[in-house]
């Protein structure tokens, strides 16, 4: 099983003039790879994928297998509402050399559950990687039933499921549907220990990106049945993974590796800096957890 313990979903650097900040992209994974994550997912939501051309999308990805050299698998992102554009996307993503591929629901034009099945099933006859999908419900307007995934798990390369609905309960039902091997990852990190207690094999991590090696050892706790020892490492980082959304992801996950001295507080419209009063937030939370003094890269 690749893709369990602690995934993070990888912001994208912008320089100042909006271009692609391929160097910074670079420190950023080599951080990663360094901390220990478990495994990398490029071109996400926190990535900023709606903004990215498509050679920039695959560049990313490029970057981030050249930067993981195999010490962990890359799990890309690949995924829209037009099943033939996600195929072909997939399949380049395929070929820029990613182990596996990330792909939300369709959006906005709310598929039905044959829909939705069928859609995966395209792309899984597409490409040979292992697809894990995305079910954010929030952002895309339709939700992943415990009872379609638990078709979707009957397709071979279907792996596993990003669960980000937010709902416990369809959560817990769910691993009445899918078989062990089938890697239910929260989308949430706030919900990473109550996910993995009930069966799950870990977390696609917005917080990782500040804290890559604590995220990995709560998720490592949570795989080794230390949940004692998850819940300390949980309690201790809840407000950062609170903070993060105190405005819409990724604004504020980028301002704290601003702030860390990682990055350039740039993003591409419609995604604009939170609102002062949000910084200031994110920055008291930095500073209590010590991360403001951890500036041991520095953004050149």
């Amino acid at each position: 099983m690749q893709f369990q313990g602690c995934g993070t979903a990888l912001v994208t650097p912008f320089r100042r003039d909006k271009s692609l900040d391929e160097e910074a992209l670079r420190r950023l994974v080599r951080r990663q790879v360094e901390a220990g994550i478990h495994f990398l997912v490029p071109c996400g939501t926190t990535g900023e994928n709606p903004t990215l051309t498509r050679r920039e999308h695959l560049r990313v990805v490029e970057i981030t297998v050249e930067e993981a050299r195999g010490k962990c698998p890359v799990l890309a992102g690949a995924g829209g509402y037009n099943t033939a554009e996600v195929v072909e996307l997939a399949r380049e993503v395929e070929a820029a050399g990613a182990d596996g591929i990330l792909s939300v629901t369709p959006y906005y034009n709310k598929p039905t559950p044959e829909g939705l099945y069928q859609h995966y099933k395209a792309i899984a006859c597409a490409v040979r990687l292992p697809i894990v999908v995305y079910n954010v419900p929030g952002r895309t307007g339709v939700n992943v039933d415990p009872a379609t995934l638990g078709r979707l798990a009957g397709i071979d390369t279907i792996v596993g499921v990003k669960e980000a609905s937010g709902n416990i309960s369809q959560m817990a039902n769910l691993f009445q549907y899918v078989p062990p091997s089938f890697a239910v990852l929260s989308g949430d990190d706030s919900v990473t220990l109550p996910l993995m207690a009930l069966g799950g094999k870990g977390v696609i991590s917005v917080a990782s990106n500040e804290i890559p090696a604590e995220m990995s050892q709560l998720a490592s706790l949570c795989l080794a049945g230390d949940f004692s020892g998850a819940r300390e490492v949980h309690r201790r980082y809840l407000p950062l993974m609170e903070i993060n959304f105190v405005e819409a992801n990724p604004g504020p996950v980028k301002a704290a590796l601003a702030m860390m001295g990682l990055l350039e507080l740039e993003y591409r419209l419609p995604m604009v800096p939170p609102r002062s009063d949000s910084q200031a937030k994110i920055e008291k939370v930095l500073e209590l957890l010590g991360l403001l003094a951890a500036r041991a890269v520095q953004y050149k």
